[in-house]
C-alpha cells in the first residue's frame, strides 16, 4: 500500500490560492479513478477535482469555506503500486502545476503515470467530459450539462375534471377548482414529466416542504402541481388550508457563506462601502417599441424570440458613446478612470448559487438577432456553470433585468469598479394623458445608479432622457448604425 497525495493544480494564470466550495468525498471512503473529489472555485469559475488514481482517502485538506494554496495537498489516497507511490515523490516545481493541455495532465505524475495514462487515454476521452481552454494559458473543467427539473411557465386556470361532485376550494376562481376524485387521487394527470419527476414552482415545493406533504401524492388535473393541488390535497385528507405561516414550523438554520454567494456578499459589501451612490429613475412608453417587437418575432424564422432586453441593450449602446464617463471604470486606488471605447455590456443572471454577471462583448457593434443569440448563450452557459472566466468578467455597464418579476423602481448596487449601472423594472398598462385625451398605454420604469465620483446628477438626467428619445421611437433606434 502507499499513500497518493493529490495536490492542488494551477487552475487559472495568476491564481494563489482557491477555495473549498464542496467536497463529494469524506475520509474513509474508497474513491475510483477519475471520481470526482471536490469543486474548487475562484474568480466565480468552480473547478471539478478529480482523482488520478483509486484507492482509500485517508486525509481531506481543510472544510468547505477554507482556502488553499495552489500546489498544497488537497487529498491524501491509500493506493496500491509503485506508480502511485513514485507519483507522491514527485515536486511540483515553484510549488506551481504546468499549465495542463487536458484534465488528464492535472496533477504531476510520474513517466510511469503518463505511460499508463497514454495506454488508457482514448478510454478516458470517451468516458470522461473535459473542455480544455487555451486562451491566455486557462483551463477549466466542463461541468456536467445541467437538467432543470423545473420549467417556469406563465400561470394558466387549470382545466376542470369532469365529476359528478366538487370538493370546492378555499379560494375563488377556476383554477382552484377540483373533484372529490382529483384531491383522492382519481386523476390520471400527474404534475410531473414523461420521467415521473413532480413539476412544480419552487414556491409549491417549499409549502409542501413545510406542511409535510409529499409532492409525488398530489393528484393535479394538469401539468404541475400547483397551490390551488395543495389545498385540495388538505380539503380531501382533513387538513386545513392555510397559506401563512405552515404549521410545520421550519427548523432553525446556519448556513456558512462559502463559494459564489461567498464572493456575491462581499464584492456587494464592498461597493456599497466605497461607492457613493445615486439612482435617477425614468418612466418611459414602450408601446410602440412592444409593438415593433411583436412584428418582429412573427417574421424571426428560426432566429431566436427577442425579449425587451436586446433592444434596451442596442438603445443603451447608441446612447453612451455621448456619455463616455457613465461607460467606465474607475480604479479609486490609482485615481483613475478608464472610459471604453467599446461597450462590454454586463448581465446580471440568477443562477441556483445566486447572482452572476455575464458579459457580452462588444455589445455596441451588434444587431438585435446577435444580441438575442448571445443573451441566450450566456444566460444558459451561465446558469449550466460553464461559462468561462473571460465570459464572466471585463464588463464596462450592467444591465439587471427581473422580467415581469420586477417591482416600480429599483436602486441597484453597481458592480465595481463599473461606475453605472441600469434596472429594468416591470411593464404596466397605465392610462396616460396625450394631448388631452386618457390612452393606456404599456409604460415601464428604468433606475440607473451611479457613481457620484465620477458621474454627475446632471449628465446621468440627460443620459436618462437621451435614452428615452430612442426607446420611445422604435423606428429611430432600428435605423441607426
Amino acid at each position: 500500500m502507499a499513500r497518493y497525495e493529490f495536490k492542488l493544480p494551477d487552475i487559472g494564470e495568476g491564481i494563489a490560492e482557491a477555495e473549498i466550495v464542496a467536497w463529494h468525498v469524506k475520509v474513509g471512503d474508497d474513491v475510483a479513478e477519475d471520481q470526482q473529489l471536490a469543486d474548487m472555485m475562484t474568480d466565480k469559475a468552480t473547478v471539478e477535482m478529480e482523482s488520478p488514481v483509486a484507492g482509500k482517502v485517508l486525509e481531506v485538506a481543510g472544510e468547505v469555506g477554507d482556502m488553499i494554496a495552489i500546489g498544497s495537498v488537497l487529498v491524501v489516497i491509500e493506493t496500491e503500486g509503485a506508480a502511485a507511490a513514485a507519483a507522491v515523490e514527485e515536486p511540483i516545481a515553484d510549488g506551481m502545476a504546468e499549465v495542463p493541455e487536458a484534465l488528464d495532465d492535472m496533477v504531476p505524475t510520474t513517466d510511469a503515470m503518463a505511460a499508463e495514462r497514454r495506454a488508457t487515454g482514448e478510454r478516458r476521452q470517451e468516458n470522461m467530459p473535459v473542455e480544455a481552454d487555451r486562451r491566455e494559458g486557462e483551463w477549466r473543467a466542463a461541468p456536467e450539462p445541467f437538467v432543470s427539473s423545473e420549467v417556469e411557465t406563465p400561470p394558466r386556470a387549470q382545466p376542470r375534471a369532469e365529476s359528478d361532485e366538487s370538493l370546492g376550494s378555499a379560494r375563488q376562481g377556476p383554477s382552484t377548482e377540483f373533484t372529490q376524485s382529483a384531491a383522492a387521487g382519481g386523476v390520471e394527470g400527474l404534475g410531473a414529466n414523461g420521467s415521473g419527476k413532480v413539476l412544480a414552482s419552487p414556491a409549491v415545493r417549499a409549502r409542501a416542504r413545510d406542511l409535510g406533504i409529499d409532492l409525488a401524492q398530489v393528484k393535479t388535473a394538469g401539468d404541475r402541481v400547483r397551490h390551488a393541488d395543495l389545498d385540495a390535497w388538505l380539503l380531501y385528507n382533513g387538513g386545513s388550508v392555510s397559506h401563512g405561516p405552515a404549521a410545520a414550523r421550519r427548523q432553525d438554520e446556519q448556513v456558512k457563506v462559502v463559494g459564489l454567494r461567498r464572493k456575491i456578499a462581499e464584492n456587494m459589501a464592498e461597493a456599497k462601502r466605497r461607492i457613493p451612490h445615486f439612482t435617477l429613475v425614468e418612466e418611459y412608453d414602450v408601446t410602440a417599441l412592444e409593438q415593433a417587437r411583436a412584428m418582429m418575432n412573427d417574421d424571426r424564422g428560426d432566429r431566436p424570440k427577442l425579449t425587451m432586453l436586446p433592444f434596451l441593450i442596442s438603445a443603451l449602446c447608441r446612447t453612451l458613446p455621448s456619455y463616455p464617463q457613465i461607460n467606465a471604470r474607475y480604479d479609486d486606488e490609482a485615481n483613475v478612470i478608464h472610459r471604453s471605447g467599446a461597450v462590454h455590456m454586463g448581465m446580471a443572471t440568477q443562477t441556483d448559487n445566486g447572482l452572476s454577471v455575464a458579459v457580452i462583448r462588444d455589445a455596441d457593434g451588434r444587431d438585435l438577432w446577435s444580441l438575442a443569440t448571445e443573451i441566450k448563450r450566456l444566460a444558459d452557459a451561465t446558469r449550466a456553470g460553464k461559462a468561462s472566466r473571460e465570459e464572466l468578467s471585463g464588463s464596462t455597464i450592467t444591465i439587471s433585468s427581473l422580467g415581469p418579476m420586477g417591482g416600480i423602481a429599483s436602486t441597484p448596487v453597481i458592480n465595481r469598479p463599473e461606475v453605472a449601472i441600469i434596472a429594468v423594472n416591470k411593464v404596466k398598462e397605465t392610462v396616460v394623458v396625450i394631448e388631452g385625451e386618457l390612452e393606456i398605454r404599456k409604460m415601464m420604469n428604468l433606475s440607473l445608479s451611479c457613481d457620484h465620483r465620477v458621474v454627475d446628477g446632471w449628465d446621468a438626467a440627460l443620459f436618462m432622457q437621451d435614452l428615452k428619445s430612442l426607446i420611445e421611437n422604435p423606428l429611430r433606434l432600428l435605423s441607426m448604425r
